[in-house]
């Protein structure tokens, strides 16, 4: 027995009944389990100290894998112990081998049976160490097995019968650990430590699943099912997995980031300003020098801290790819054999059968790891992308304002957004840098082996192709980032026209920011139009190279020598050889340049985050007081700040929330700040969440912050109280009304600083008197605290304990009030101006103000109550009325959009590409599939060709064919590569163009219903998919199709029996492909949907960084910001895994496919010729991942064209009147006259509203002045959107000069009349721009306005003039300038109407003199309409108009009106002027 102890071919091998030898079976087969546990065991135990999941109790699963395990060591026992009995009984000497082998597997049993009791300590449910142990010991003991059967039936004469039955025993026994271990246990119980957050609620099956479950991805089938049945919902989604949220994974990054920094960072210049003595400063400032020019190469690497956070999960994934590039290689190496086997007709034919099953098998585990490697792939980038998105958002909260102007805030969500996304999307790919080679290098190898030396020519042409394909990646990068610039231009300017969109509506300016962006996009196109150009050329080398190659190698190889004979073994393994060189080849450049993508996006992220932050010392809170420019504010004082506008009066509140950049000096605040910004800052959520911002809810306290700050009668009006939805920026809100909460948001708050910007500016002069009087002043609710009020209302200064006047920056006088006063200075000049107002008869003071304020406020999507409670009893019962928050929706969510998209949403991208154009390129993509079948089809007839006299006689006439077919493929992918590229440009023109006008067209309603984050996204991300990725996915999709229809028509001409088989698969690919796409498609739209809220968050957080800091709330938006991420990926997670699911059970069709190609080619073996069969099975090889592919493209189209469908959208939302009448009606000069004629006029801002406004009916005459006033929310500012047609009146009309404007277009209408509007806002650009975007105007009229509105001076000492870089939002100037700025836009238009609507609310007494004086002397021959806040303005006016609750009160004369002591009145009695 021992002589032929290894392998006996004659008996293994080329036999009938194939069987491996006792010592074989006995030795190799018992080692190699063991063998492989042994190894794995100790790794496998150290990763299981360092991975704990909690201890899992003892269970019935647990206990039976115990007792199987200790039963088989048993019996190995057994079997040791009967050897020797029979070597002390002698009846027969047994060999060696039957020691040690039952003697080794006892020892492995027992090893296995610790190792499941040591998983189960640690809280593993399912292992696959051990199921992969017991498949390999059952595998090698059913070769036992079989051939012990054989034996028997055989020689039942050597039949042993202990050792029969044992093994039987051991062998049932091997069936049962096998089926047990490839069950679940009960997941460890929640250990007080592991509180896993928030995944009560629906946890992921995934760490339940059982192994087999995991690979197969199996446990997401759940999911699916449900999502076949319904379209799926948020609700449905499981929870995140907690290594993936972003509480685990950002602050691993931040914390490596930050090291990284501190390593780099040795000698920061900040560091060297603590040093004292003269000596020491100079030695450091020197090193500072020399360190300098080395420090340009040690940036702190973001790309080194990266790799440390997400490295070593990453690394699992290399192993996977090496087993799977090995594999790839098994298909070609069965081929070749297979190929040998046909021809060979005295194998046996079992033979072929085993190659078969092979086949089958390598090919399903090769599937198998491959997709296990593409989600530790995917897993990494989502976590990836969470780190970075928390690492920014964290980053924007503590960078200085100096380095926050640098970039805009568009560029900032860019980063999260885009540069974030490039990240994921090149983590799968990045391995392909080293595996590429390594496939290349095996290919080469076995083609080495087929073609020998010829297959250097192949080789020649894939070199020559690459250096052409680097260059491509090379101008494509360039430009890349050529239209990344143009579109975050493009995103800047359509952000900023979104957040003016009332004023560009106002001032009629659309078409000139439509044409701005228009112009934006043109350029993005030329570079996208040069890009595609680029694309077609690297198409058509990259399609055409594996021809190329193979033609070169074919040529070379029949031209050496005439004796070289190009049979099927050679020609179709080489062809799977090539087609396996393919891929390595085509992504190697993709991956090169989508590296070079990403380092600019790893750049861009770099600078970011190591922008300068704010220096956490620059306010020392300590001191018991705070001296800045030499100031001590004592304790529990009241300080006002007073100065013209741009003295530095805000600057000043910055430095003591240490937001400017300290240049020298100390600044010290005592305990907790609080401040209100002079523009105030709203978030997108409810109103009381608005003023509680994240402190518990004091109910008592709520109540007495809202009525000081006189919100009480607001929250009677608005729809829901104080559950009503405030929009983006507060839209819903007046401007008083925005103030007012910010205030409250600051009182409630109780800090011990209050630091107030300007906080009365917005509200009229009464409720200003109520708030200083209830909150900030001597008796308010803030009498003990310090508080820091910068103001323009002198009225409030004789109350204050100390008074600062400002002057360029500069502290020119500081004292108590009759202090200032007496030193003649300054200020008191300052007094002398406004004398007027500072009449205050004192003792009423105090006695006027206790009347309740209840008035009505309106304001967009706000509706006016129309009767008010008069008595205290029934207001008390209204507030009780619980309101219902339903109505206080404001804005609405982006909608995930259901079901399948529609036919009509193609036909609208074809009509958009122009239909000959899709012809076209149809017809070429056909054409070139054609070509590439036949050539392929010639090639298995040049195989046949037969050999006489060693060589093929028509080779030259075959080579010279094969080589036509694949110029014509050339020429045909060119030209579809080229025509689809133009054609998704054109469409993507046509689209936005289309998008950009209807988005313009909406009214004002549309705006304050849409966040603008929806619409910025549809304008980025979704023209971005339609600009670059729907072209791309079209043309992929084409080709897979063709390639899977053309290989299935070859693999019938070669086996007509697959015909029974294909359509049995092809239904089951149909109904998984289905069944995939109705939940990968929803799952896409939940995740872009929620990817809204993201940036939108990030954007509000952005504006309101200085509040968020001063209120050190930053950790509570840190949160939000984690949840709302993890809310994404919650959707994101799924749709990665449910790719694999999808991928698995494809492949395995797939598999099925080639191995019934394989088994009907060996049973027809006697018909088939070799070239034939040799092409089926090579196009076969292929079929696997065209299938995959095709789905993947079918699915991909489909949710990428419902970018077209968010796009065009906008078509069918309401549109506005017409702008223009072709032709216009009108006389050439109108409004000549200005003289205004309002009917019986009502508003309502909503259908479903009250009127805003009702019968309204006065007649103003040419060139009267008429001021409005009436408390806030009276309907002043509707009267005005009225007046311009922003609403539509509901009934009535208003004739201008006799004109109805009912019946004019909207821009004939705006473009008549003026308005200087409440918030100044200013676009980014130039100034001359902001004054004038039409270019209408001479260079001398823009001066000339800019004299009056006495901005010249300033203008003129500004190095660029007119040419002045406004920045976003204007923010290089200060509120005054701004508004002054406006101003000069009116005068530049001299119209004959000019409303001003509290126009002089941000400015100080000064300027708004000046304001007054230019519209008195430059429009006195104009209607001027004026809503007033501080009456004092339009005493001198004609006549004034006093609304009430929407109705007119009072309309004459003012002198006339004081007489009537109506309401007017009252007013002018609380702001001091009677």
């Amino acid at each position: 027995e021992r002589t032929f102890c290894m392998c006996d071919w004659n008996r293994t091998w080329h036999t009938a009944n194939p069987d491996l030898t006792q010592c074989f079976q006995n030795t190799v087969l018992v080692w190699l389990p063991c063998l492989y546990l042994w190894m794995c065991a100790p790794i496998y135990l150290i990763y299981l100290r360092s991975h704990d999941h909690g201890y899992i109790c003892m269970s019935h699963l647990n206990k039976a894998k115990t007792a199987v395990g200790l039963l088989l060591w048993i019996i190995c026992w057994s079997d040791v112990f009967y050897s020797f009995w029979e070597r002390s009984h002698g009846t027969s000497v047994p060999a060696l081998v039957h020691h040690v082998s039952p003697t080794l597997l006892g020892l492995t049993m027992l090893l296995a049976t610790l190792v499941i009791q040591y998983e189960r300590m640690k809280g593993v449910q399912s292992s696959g160490v051990m199921l992969m142990y017991w498949l390999l010991a059952l595998l090698c003991a059913t070769v036992a097995f079989r051939s012990k059967i054989f034996q028997a039936l055989d020689q039942p004469l050597t039949v042993n019968v202990w050792r029969y039955t044992t093994f039987y025993i051991f062998y049932a026994l091997l069936l049962v650990s096998l089926f047990l271990s490839s069950l679940t246990d009960q997941p460890p119980p929640l250990l007080p430590g592991h509180q896993r957050l928030g995944e009560t609620t629906n946890p992921c099956p995934e760490p339940g699943a059982s192994f087999l479950s995991r690979i197969t991805f199996w446990w997401i089938t759940r999911m699916m099912v449900t999502g076949y049945k319904r379209p799926l919902e948020d609700k449905d989604l499981w929870s995140l997995n907690s290594e993936d949220r972003s509480q685990r994974v950002v602050p691993q990054l931040v914390r490596r980031w930050n090291t990284e920094t501190e390593q780099k960072m040795v000698y920061s210049p900040k560091r060297v300003t603590h040093t004292e003595g003269k000596e020491g400063r100079a030695v450091e400032e020197s090193e500072i020098l020399i360190v300098k020019t080395s420090q340009k190469t040690k940036e702190p690497s973001l790309f080194w801290a990266l790799c440390l956070t997400f490295g070593p999960y990453f690394l699992i994934s290399c192993l996977y790819k090496i087993i799977q590039d090995v594999l790839m290689f098994v298909g070609p190496e069965i081929l070749r054999l297979l190929i040998c086997f046909v021809n060979d007709s005295s194998a046996p034919s079992w033979q072929g059968y085993f190659y078969t099953a092979l086949l089958f098998i390598c090919t399903c585990v090769q599937s198998l790891i491959l997709q296990k490697y593409f989600h530790v792939c995917f897993v990494s980038g989502m976590r990836l992308r969470t780190a970075i998105i928390g690492a920014v958002y964290r980053k924007a909260l503590v960078i200085s304002s100096a380095a926050r102007r640098t970039s805009t805030v568009g560029e900032i969500v860019n980063l999260m957004s885009v540069d974030a996304q490039r990240f994921m999307d090149l983590i799968t790919y990045i391995n392909m840098i080293w595996s590429a080679p390594l496939q290349v290098a095996l290919a080469l190898y076995f083609l080495w082996q087929n073609l020998g030396p010829s297959v250097l020519a192949g080789v020649a042409v894939m070199v020559l192709m690459v250096p052409i394909n680097a260059v491509i990646a090379m101008k494509t990068k360039t430009y890349q980032v050529a239209q990344m610039k143009s579109k975050d231009n493009r995103i800047k300017l359509m952000n900023e026209m979104l957040n003016g969109i009332k004023v560009l509506k106002l001032y009629a300016w659309e078409l000139a920011f439509k044409d701005k962006v228009s112009e934006i996009r043109e350029s993005e196109l030329r570079v996208l139009k040069k890009a595609a150009y680029l694309g077609a050329v690297s198409t058509f080398t990259w399609i055409c190279a594996p021809f190329l190659v193979a033609l070169s190698t074919f040529s070379v190889f029949v031209l050496i020598d005439e004796h070289n004979v190009l049979d099927a073994q050679k020609a179709f393994v080489s062809l799977a050889l090539f087609n396996i060189l393919r891929f390595p080849l085509n992504m190697l450049p993709m991956v090169i340049s989508s590296m070079v993508q990403a380092s600019v996006s790893l750049k861009r992220l770099r600078v970011f985050l190591s922008h300068e932050e704010l220096q956490e010392d620059s306010v020392e809170h300590k001191a018991v007081a705070g001296c800045t420019l030499n100031v001590c504010i004592p304790e529990g004082s009241l300080v006002a700040v007073v100065g013209h506008v741009g003295s530095g009066k805000s600057s000043l509140l910055s430095a003591l929330l240490g937001e400017m950049e300290k240049l020298e000096g100390s600044v010290a605040v005592k305990g907790s700040v609080a401040y209100v910004s002079q523009q105030a800052w709203i978030q997108n959520s409810t109103l009381k969440d608005n003023i509680l911002f994240g402190q518990e809810r004091r109910e008592a306290w709520y109540q007495r912050v809202v009525e000081a700050c006189a919100l009480q009668p607001d929250l009677e009006i608005l729809p829901a109280g104080d559950e009503t939805e405030i929009g983006e920026k507060g839209v819903n809100l007046s401007g008083g009304q925005k103030q007012r909460v910010s205030l409250a948001r600051a009182v409630y708050c109780d800090r011990a600083v209050y630091l107030l910007d300007d906080p009365l500016s917005a509200v009229d002069a009464h409720v200003g008197k109520h708030i200083f009087d209830q909150v900030i002043g001597p008796q308010g609710l803030l009498k003990d605290k310090t508080r820091v009020l910068v103001t323009h209302g002198l009225s409030y200064l004789p109350q204050a304990d100390l008074i600062l006047v400002l002057v360029e920056g500069q502290i020119t006088e500081m004292g108590s009030y009759q202090h200032v006063v007496a030193t003649q200075g300054a200020f008191a000049e300052f007094l002398r101006t406004y004398a007027a107002v500072e009449q205050t008869d004192n003792n009423s003071e105090t006695g006027t103000l206790h009347f309740r304020l209840t008035y009505a406020f309106s304001s967009p999507g706000v509706s006016s109550v129309s009767k008010l409670p008069q008595t205290a009893e029934e207001n008390k019962v209204l507030s009780k009325k619980a309101k219902d928050p339903e109505v206080g929706k404001l804005m609405e969510a982006d909608k995930a959009s259901t079901g399948q998209v529609k036919l009509s949403v193609f036909w609208a991208y074809l009509k958009a590409i122009g239909v000959l154009l899709s012809c076209i390129s149809l017809l070429l993509f056909i054409g070139h599939h054609m070509a590439s079948l036949f050539s392929n089809y010639w090639l298995s007839l040049w195989t046949d060709d037969p050999v006489v006299n060693g060589t093929q006689p028509d080779r030259m006439m075959r080579l010279g064919v094969y080589g036509a077919l694949g110029l014509s493929q050339g020429v045909a992918v060119f030209g579809y590569s080229l025509s689809t590229s133009i054609g998704g440009i054109l469409a993507s023109r046509c689209l936005h163009q289309s998008m950009l006008y209807d988005v313009l067209r909406s009214p004002m309603s549309f705006f304050e219903r849409t966040p603008s984050g929806n619409l910025v996204n549809r304008f980025a991300k979704e023209m971005d998919t339609i600009d670059s990725v729907i072209p791309s996915i079209i043309k992929m999709f084409m080709g897979s199709m063709l390639n899977v229809l053309g290989a299935c028509v070859i693999i019938l001409i070669a086996t007509p029996l697959l015909a029974i088989i294909i359509p049995v698969l092809g239904l089951l690919y149909f109904f998984v492909q289905r069944f995939y796409v109705a939940s990968s498609r929803q799952l896409k739209r939940l995740e872009s949907v929620s990817r809204s809220p993201i940036y939108t968050h990030f954007n509000e957080t952005l504006l309101g960084t200085s509040v968020i800091r001063a209120f050190g709330e930053q950790e509570r938006f840190i949160r939000e910001s984690d949840q709302r991420v993890d809310h994404n990926q919650k959707a994101y997670y799924p749709s990665i895994v449910a790719n694999r699911w999808l991928a698995v059970r494809l492949e395995f069709v797939g598999n099925c496919i080639v191995s019934f190609a394989a088994l009907f080619a060996v049973i027809a073996r006697e018909s088939l010729s070799p070239g034939i069969m040799g092409l089926s099975i090579s196009y076969a090889l292929q079929l696997t991942a065209s299938l995959t592919w095709l789905v993947r493209m079918s699915s991909d189209v489909e949710t990428n064209i419902v970018a077209v469908e968010r796009v065009k959208e906008y078509s069918d939302t309401e549109k506005e009147a017409e702008w223009k009448h072709e032709p216009s009606s009108l006389p050439p000069g109108w409004p000549t006259d200005g003289c205004i004629d309002i009917r019986g006029l009502g508003l309502r801002y909503r259908h479903d509203l009250d009127l805003a406004i009702r019968n309204i009916t006065i007649n103003i005459n040419k060139g009267e002045k008429v001021g409005i006033v009436g408390r806030t929310g009276a309907g002043k500012s509707s009267l005005m959107l009225g007046l311009f047609r922003i609403i539509e009146a509901a009934e009535g009309h208003i004739f201008i000069d006799g004109v109805d404007i009912a019946q004019l277009g909207l821009h004939e209408l705006r473009s008549r009349i003026t308005i200087i509007p409440q918030d100044p806002v200013l676009f980014s650009g130039s100034l001359r721009m902001n004054l004038d975007p039409f270019d209408s105007y001479s260079d001398e009229a823009v001066w000339r306005a800019l004299e009056y509105s006495h901005l010249k001076s300033f203008v003129s000492g500004l190095p660029n003039k007119l040419n002045h870089e406004c920045s976003e939002g204007g923010e290089n100037l200060s509120v005054g300038q701004r508004q002054l700025l406006c101003l000069a836009r009116a005068l530049l238009r001299k119209t004959k109407i000019l409303v001003l609507d509290e126009a002089t609310a941000a400015v100080d007494m000064e300027t708004d003199n000046l304001i007054q004086s230019t519209i008195r002397s430059q429009f006195e021959d104009c209607t001027v309409l004026t809503i007033a806040h501080r009456l004092n303005t339009i005493m001198d006016y004609t006549r004034v108009l006093v609304l009430d609750k929407g109705e007119m009160a009072e309309f004459d004369s003012p002198s006339n009106l004081i007489a009537q002591r109506g309401a007017f009145y009252k007013m002018a009695k609380d702001a001091g002027l009677v």
